[in-house]
């Protein structure tokens, strides 16, 4: 059943954590996995908060000890992306968003703008107005290219299901009638990118996650293999009505077990 794997990209929320809840089989797998000197990749749609801070909250709140190095957001992932079709001198852009994605795209040289940008990019921003809504309709409609983040309609919170990047995006959508690019799971996108920062093939990494709609799908978008964790959203009952099944499936990280090469 087992396979040797040179690096994990792993979700996070429902994988790694439940909201503020530790998940002690995820605390045991990531030291196993440092322990055995495997690459791992936390691959999060996450947009609003920076690297330093995902670190931050799995040593605080979690007891899990990361570098910044093994942290992949949709906001680098998006930034990354749009670096890489942007055109020398036309790297102006208009952000819906949070820190850490505004930070990403300042990373790369981007300059932020309301006038006249080149890319629009929209993604999870607690404190939208309708301004922001306009400044980003108007832009799309005068040419700029259309980026959304993630399409995750819902994100979990203690309250209940909040409105997610992509419903911030599908709005932007239907006022502009474009449709955007999206670059965070379940889309290739960030899979193709975090397989360019480890270095390895398609064949030698797994995507790990509790979510058969984002995590799974994103992995069988781009073809890797795929270890679904009875731990969060997915159930058995829904995923078995899927047409096509993860690689492997277990309740339990601790489920999982390590192979040498």
């Amino acid at each position: 059943m087992f396979k040797h794997y040179d690096s994990y990209f792993i979700d996070l929320d429902g994988t790694i954590y439940a909201g503020k809840r530790r998940i002690p089989a995820a605390k045991r797998f990531i030291e196993r996995l440092q322990q055995h000197h495997n690459q791992f990749m936390f691959v999060t749609n996450n947009t609003t908060k920076l690297p330093a801070d995902v670190v931050a909250n799995l040593a605080d709140n979690h007891d899990i000890h990361v570098t910044e190095a093994n942290v992949y957001t949709a906001g680098l992932a998006t930034a990354d992306y749009v670096d890489s079709i942007a055109h020398p001198g036309h790297k102006k852009v208009y952000i819906i968003g949070e820190i850490g994605l505004v930070q990403a795209f300042l990373n790369k040289g981007f300059v932020l703008t309301e006038r006249n940008p080149d890319f629009v990019v929209v993604g999870l921003d607690s404190d939208v107005t309708y301004h922001k809504f306009e400044i980003a309709t108007l832009a799309i409609r005068a040419g700029a290219k259309f980026i959304g983040t993630n399409p995750d309609s819902n994100i979990p919170n203690e309250r209940g299901m909040l409105p997610g990047a992509g419903s911030l995006v599908e709005m932007v959508a239907y006022t502009t009638q474009q449709r955007p690019v999206y670059v965070g799971k379940p889309e290739p996108i960030i899979m193709a990118n975090a397989l360019k920062r480890s270095g390895l093939r398609k064949d030698q990494v797994v995507m790990v996650g509790d979510n058969y709609k984002t995590d799974i799908t994103a992995g069988l978008n781009f073809g890797v293999d795929t270890l679904l964790v009875y731990s969060g959203l997915s159930t058995r009952e829904q995923v078995q009505s899927q047409a096509i099944a993860p690689t492997y499936e277990i309740d339990s990280l601790d489920d999982w077990e390590l192979l040498d090469e």
